[in-house]
Order: C-alpha cells, then structure tokens, then sequence
C-alpha cells in the first residue's frame, strides 16, 4: 500500500506487469510477473496446506472423528453464511456475484497470530479447534476453486495431468521415499493443470497428497513431515509476504466510507465481519445443543465466539480467491475487493482478540476468587 501511495507506483505496476516466459520447443508458458506468482509461487503454498492436510487426517486433529465433527460444522457455518452475504448485496450483478466465495475463506496464520498475542491465557482445545476449523476451510476453498473458478477446459493437457497423477500413484505405492521423483513429477503436474484450464495451485495440493508418510530407516520424521518443517520458513516469510505485496496495493483514494458502501467491498467486508462470527458461532452452538459435538474441554461459549470473531480475517485466501473472482472483471472490481478484504480482516481481527482477552481475563478473576 505504501509502494501503490508513492512515487514509485509506476515503477511497481510496470515491476508486477513485466512480461516472464519459459520455453521449450513448442511448448511455452508466458505470463506477466504477477501472475507466475499468483500461479506458480501460491501453488507451493497450496503444496504446504496439502502436506498439513495430509498430516492431519494421518496422525492429527483431523484423525480423530469425534474431535473434528465441531470444526466441520463451524467451517461450513464460515463458508455458507459469507457467502449468503455477499450475494444477497451483489445480487442481479453478474460480474460482481463472481466474487461471492471471497468473504468464506479464513488466514489461519493471521488468526492463530492474535491467538498467540494471549498466549497461555487461552486453552489448547480452542487453538486447535481454531486450527482445524481453518484447515477445513482451505479443503473448502480448494474445492471452490477447483469447482467454481474452472476457465475452458483443455483434455490434451488434462490428460497429461492424470498421467502425471497415475505416475504419483505409483511412486507412492511403490515404496519409494526419495522426495526428487515426487517433486520432478509434481513439476509437471503443474505444468499440465497451468494449461488445461483449471487453477494450477491444484497441482499443489494434488502432488502433497502423494508425499509419503513414512519415516527413512534411523530418523525420526516422515518425509512428508521433513519436507512440511523445511518449507514452511520460506512459504511464511517469502512467498505469503511477496504475494502480499503483490496484491494488496490499494490507492487511498478509495479507502472512504463512499468506497466501502460499493456492493462489492461491503458484501466483502460484511460477509468476512458478521457472516463469520455469526456461520461459525451458530452453527457450532446449533451442533452442540443438539448434540451433534461435544463442546472443545476447558472452553468457554465468550471464547467461542472470539475464535468465530477471528475466522473473518482472510486475508490471503481472501486476495488470492478474488484475483480469480476478477482477473477479467476490470481495474474497479480489483481494488473493491481488496478493500473489502482490508476492513473486514481488520475489524474481525480487533473483535476477535478483545473478546478473547476480556474471556481470558474473565477466567483468571474466577480462578482468583
């Protein structure tokens, strides 16, 4: 925002704009530097989120069915009612309803952050409840892109994409535990689903899936928990801040209530403040009381609702979901949303920690007396 402000605008919108091919023979990928890293550097991104994923459902929260019910209800709370939002605010504008799943994604990073701004003050049950629910929400968010934000369909470059899948298969099933085959191939598979019309970051989550889970003779991680550890520096402090950067240019022009009011940024930031707190507070409170789940131990309804606060920050996958919303919706469209996403996240996430801070202090004053 600071770079988009100044005088150096023009030297960051012609940087984000210039032209990055690779080419081999006839086969070629050409786009301007932006979108190599929406495309290609998020699809690391989403490599991560399907090793955590993964993990989870092997040995983790997402193992145990009896812990997940909560999170599963919560998310589809998170998802659903954002997205009613939005579109009954958009509704009868064909353009801007391509936005409707922007407000539905949750920034599990920002908001297991303010979780840690109280530290030791929360349980550990409503952080990983607040995990898992995210990490939920990133299957949602995957399966909407993959569903919703398809552009036309090539079958040359789908098939090639399911033979780089059957070779994963392969690999996996073979025992073989030497990350270069998986990741050479995965390589591919990228290249295949870039061309074949569905959104390349899915060849991410794809190869993940076939990272085995087992550990080398003497050591003491899997190879996919190896591999999860080594990446996630450089997907936290590189990739995730430069797609920042690269999509969070707002002009301060439009940040006015004026702006705001526009249906676009309003469904945005309404659906991510209240659909959020409201899809995810309902819908858990709903499953418990008719004993569907079984309240997180050592949680309070006050925390809850602070943990719902926070999943309307959403940030990355906010911007990331609506550079596919509005890659051809026009320049107007592409700064609404961003705005939207800004106040939205922001709000949720004040919310969210003076609700969970007044809860923690609420308990420490009980266990005083």
């Amino acid at each position: 925002m600071a770079v988009e402000n100044s005088a150096a605008k023009n030297f960051y919108d012609a940087l984000l704009g210039t032209p990055v091919e690779i080419r081999i023979a006839e086969f070629e990928i050409a786009k301007p530097l932006l979108l190599w890293i929406n495309d290609g550097l998020m699809a690391i991104f989403f490599f991560l989120i399907g090793l955590e994923v993964k993990r989870e459902v092997l040995a983790g929260e997402l193992s145990d069915h009896s812990r997940v019910i909560l999170p599963i209800i919560a998310a589809i709370g998170g998802m659903a009612i954002p997205a009613a939002i939005y579109v009954s605010i958009n509704w009868g504008d064909p353009i801007a309803m391509k936005g409707w799943a922007i407000p539905s994604a949750t920034d599990i990073a920002f908001a297991l952050g303010v979780l840690a701004l109280l530290g030791s003050r929360l349980p550990q049950a409503l952080k990983l409840f607040l995990m898992t629910l995210a990490i939920i929400d990133d299957l949602g968010a995957i399966i909407i892109i993959a569903v919703f934000y398809t552009a036309d369909l090539s079958l040359l470059s789908l098939l090639l994409a399911s033979i780089a899948v059957i070779v994963l298969f392969i690999l996996n099933r073979s025992g073989v535990l030497g990350l270069t085959p998986y990741i050479l191939v995965g390589v591919v598979l990228w290249s295949a689903v870039l061309k074949s019309g569905v959104h390349a970051t899915l060849a991410g989550v794809l190869t993940a899936f076939f990272i085995p889970f087992k550990k080398r003779p003497g050591e003491s991680l899997t190879q996919l928990e190896k591999l999860e550890h080594d990446l996630h520096p450089s997907v936290a402090f590189g990739i995730l801040p430069l797609f920042a950067f690269a999509n969070a240019g707002i002009p301060l022009e439009v940040m006015t209530l004026e702006f705001l009011l526009h249906p676009v940024p309003l469904g945005i930031a309404t659906g991510l403040f209240f659909g959020n707190q409201f899809g995810v507070f309902g819908f858990s409170l709903l499953a418990i009381k008719l004993g569907i789940a079984k309240m997180p131990p050592d949680v309070s309804w006050l925390q809850l609702y602070g943990a719902a606060s926070l999943c309307g920050i959403g940030f990355t996958m906010s911007l990331f979901v609506g550079s596919l919303a509005f890659e051809h919706g026009g320049p107007d469209f592409s700064v609404d949303d961003r705005l939207g996403i800004l106040v939205g996240s922001v709000a949720s996430g004040i919310l969210g920690y003076f609700i969970l801070r007044i809860a923690a202090n609420n308990k420490n004053s009980h266990r005083g007396s």
